[in-house]
């Protein structure tokens, strides 16, 4: 089952590399690991956390390709999960009372049946056309912000239909293809929410999701003595990246929220359009 499709991950992205190498040498492999690997998984939770609590996310997808340099990428996406897990459960608790129940509403239950679609279909679907797919109607949805010479008046009051299939998408891609931020932006960024409410809405959304996809995990037996322990070393680097993502989103000015995201939105459809072409492994 695993040699048909790469473990799902999560937001944190998928290392297309097929040269790195298994974890081996048995329930201790876990603390064999080289030095390099901390230095660089360690920051990268950090980086992670900031970005999801901070602004709704964008950076975390690089975190499973930096760590896949060090162990396989299978292994370092069932890893993340539960460090995302915790990331989710510290950030939901911290925007509480900052999040739309009306996207949330609208946008769940299209996602519900995205992730059921993609569950059903993952073995017949091209992943690599998923993501260039996705990842050309990311630049161009980018590129109309820039290219406006005046700010961007907010709607708040976009279509339920339209809301409902991005949500769909961002479940299926965030199934098949490790790419379901950039549908769900699509949808939110022109309502030009309050950026504490729009973190809240990402970050409540995709709860939701990597809820619903954890099972995959448990069903492909990826949850190993060894995944797990290197999870739980990882587990105290949350925290601190929650925290400082809060702190980042306090002190930002609106303005300068929304170019940032639309900047790590842009990258993010760069990251998908190389993985898609083949040249991320």
């Amino acid at each position: 089952m695993v040699q048909d499709r790469r473990i799902f991950q999560g937001e944190a992205g998928l290392g297309n590399s097929g040269t790195t190498p298994e974890l081996t040498g048995g329930t201790n492999a876990i603390f064999a690991f080289e030095p390099m690997f901390y230095i660089v998984a360690i920051p990268a939770v950090i980086m992670t956390g900031i970005s999801k609590s901070g602004l709704g996310g964008g950076v975390g997808q690089l975190t499973v390709p930096l760590m896949a340099i060090f162990i396989s990428p299978i292994a370092a996406a069932a890893i993340m999960m539960p460090v995302l897990v915790f990331m989710d459960l510290l950030s939901v608790w911290s925007y509480r009372k900052s999040w739309s129940k009306r996207n949330i509403f609208i946008m769940v239950p299209g996602a519900v049946i995205g992730v059921g679609i993609g569950g059903l279909t993952y073995r017949y679907v091209d992943e690599n056309t998923v993501r260039l797919l996705l990842g050309t109607l990311t630049l161009i949805f980018v590129a109309i912000y820039f290219l406006q010479r005046t700010t961007v008046a907010p709607n708040k009051n976009r279509s339920k239909i339209l809301g409902a299939v991005c949500g769909g998408m961002s479940g299926f891609t965030s199934f098949v293809a490790h790419a379901g931020g950039a549908p769900m932006k699509f949808y939110i960024l022109p309502q030009r929410l309050d950026k504490r409410e729009f973190v809240g809405t990402h970050v409540v959304f995709f709860f939701i999701v990597n809820q619903m996809k954890i099972w995959s995990y448990l069903w492909l037996g990826q949850f190993t003595a060894e995944n797990l322990t290197t999870s739980l070393v990882l587990a105290p680097a949350v925290p601190l990246g929650v925290w400082l993502g809060l702190r980042l989103n306090h002190l930002l000015p609106v303005e300068l929220f929304y170019r940032i995201c639309y900047v790590l939105l842009l990258i993010a459809g760069i990251k998908l359009l190389w993985d898609g072409l083949g040249f991320g492994g």
